[in-house]
């Protein structure tokens, strides 16, 4: 992905503008919050960037108890490998995946959770290293030799002239050898993606209604389907073990004098708000808005979504929007109905503009209603790949109305950056916003 440098009147332009957000003292209150009235909750930077580590701590510790669950039910269901345990794991790796999403506003402009992310989201991913899959799926990739390497059906596979040794799958052997095996980034072993993978198998349906529908008989020890059950039994569990590992690393570095917050801390308050923003900037457009959305809808390509095999993309997507929400308002509320509030950046801008705030909480509640609208047409059986189909113009609109909000959106970040006198701040961005006559269908 290429980057984009946020100003005034276009993505692309430079931002060189003068401080003119002057620390102001502590005084934060849930009626004030409430109202963002300046005259009755002043904040400061330090107060914000301080909070922002707080929804940190909280989301992570969050996604670390339902990786917990998750990794709780798969073990019952490989106990019990049945049709009801099988839908108990995949609940919860769909209840999993709510504070997780919510994290990703983390990743961009954070060095410490980028380096690790890879481990946990990684997509899209070729699944045919990892197991079976169907001959529509092709036999040779010009970029990946594995791309049908079946480690779960071979216990040695070819690397160039040498032969690795993949008999024993656990924890060491995903993470450390197989994981972007040779280089190649969709050679993805590890993380939510190739456990979802595993629970559904691959969604065969194309933009037609329907998920995966892998049989729970394929982790059966007495009826197994599939082929190599045992093995597939293994990787499974290796896959989530290493979920909830990544996931206690990751929560500890937020903690004061782990790495993440450290990092942070070293920007400084000005730092730690460029920071907050280059999330939120970078997650709505480059990522959300063009990766993850409008590149599915241009190529109406089902292998662009971003859950492919659960069909969970719609909430996915949703959750991402709310995490840069979140991270806005100072607010962020668990899955196990614990609220964390604090010191806020719409408090910070409404100090001083108010009109900006109000601007960017309607764009943010624009947004929301857009994603609304996508998760409202799945509950019908409309879910993402669906909604990209070739011919479903109505979908289409529904997707495009989402990426308008998100686009729209990143322009009332440009000013709130432009406004909070942040200089050299970049976004991501995405060929398929930036320069969609590249994109190849």
């Amino acid at each position: 992905m290429k980057q984009i440098y946020i100003g005034n009147a276009s993505l692309f332009r430079l931002l060189v503008v003068p401080t003119i957000v002057a620390t102001l003292s502590a005084c934060n209150t849930l009626d004030a919050y409430e109202t963002n009235d300046p005259s009755k909750a002043n904040v400061s930077q330090h107060e914000v960037v301080q909070n922002y580590i707080s929804l940190a701590q909280q989301k992570y510790n969050d996604a670390l108890v339902t990786a917990e669950a998750l990794e709780k039910t798969v073990n019952q269901f490989l106990a019990e490998p049945t049709d009801a345990r099988l839908g108990d794991a995949r609940s919860a790796w769909i209840q999993a995946r709510v504070p997780y999403q919510q994290t990703e506003v983390y990743r961009f402009g954070n060095e410490a959770v980028d380096d690790w992310e890879g481990k946990v989201n990684a997509w899209p991913l070729d699944e045919g290293l990892i197991d079976y899959v169907d001959a529509s799926y092709g036999s040779e990739s010009d970029e990946n030799p594995f791309f049908t390497a079946n480690i779960i059906a071979n216990p040695m596979i070819k690397l160039g002239g040498d032969t690795i040794d993949v008999r024993i799958i656990d924890t060491n052997l995903l993470a450390n050898t197989l994981h972007e095996l040779d280089e190649v980034e969709s050679n993805v072993a590890t993380g939510y993606h190739a456990v979802e993978f595993l629970l559904w198998g691959q969604d065969l349906n194309g933009t037609a209604p329907g998920a995966g529908a892998r049989p729970a008989s394929d982790y059966s020890v007495t009826a197994c389907t599939g082929g190599n059950c045992e093995r597939r039994r293994a990787y499974l569990s290796a896959a989530t073990n290493l979920i909830v590992k990544d996931l206690k690393d990751m929560t500890e570095s937020w903690q004061v004098g782990g790495e993440a917050y450290q990092q942070l801390i070293a920007k400084g308050d000005a730092g730690g708000l460029s920071t907050m923003l280059t999330g939120m900037g970078s997650l709505a457009y480059g990522e959300l808005a063009g990766e993850r959305i409008k590149l599915g809808l241009m190529l109406n390509d089902p292998e662009e979504e971003h859950d492919c095999f659960s069909d969970n993309t719609h909430w996915s997507h949703y959750y991402d929007a709310k995490g840069i929400s979140n991270i806005y308002r100072g607010e962020y509320l668990s899955t196990q109905g614990t609220l964390t509030k604090g010191a806020s950046l719409s408090q910070l801008i409404a100090q001083s503009n108010p009109a900006l705030d109000a601007k960017m909480l309607a764009a943010l509640a624009t947004t929301e209603r857009a994603m609304q609208a996508m998760v409202d047409e799945a509950a019908k059986g409309n879910t993402f790949d669906v909604l990209i189909g070739e011919n479903n113009l109505e979908g289409h609109q529904i997707i495009q109305t989402i990426v308008d909000s998100l686009v729209a959106q990143t322009r009332v970040t440009e000013e709130l950056i432009v406004a909070l006198g942040l200089e050299n701040l970049e976004l991501e961005g995405s060929d398929s916003l930036d320069a969609p006559d590249s994109i190849q269908k």
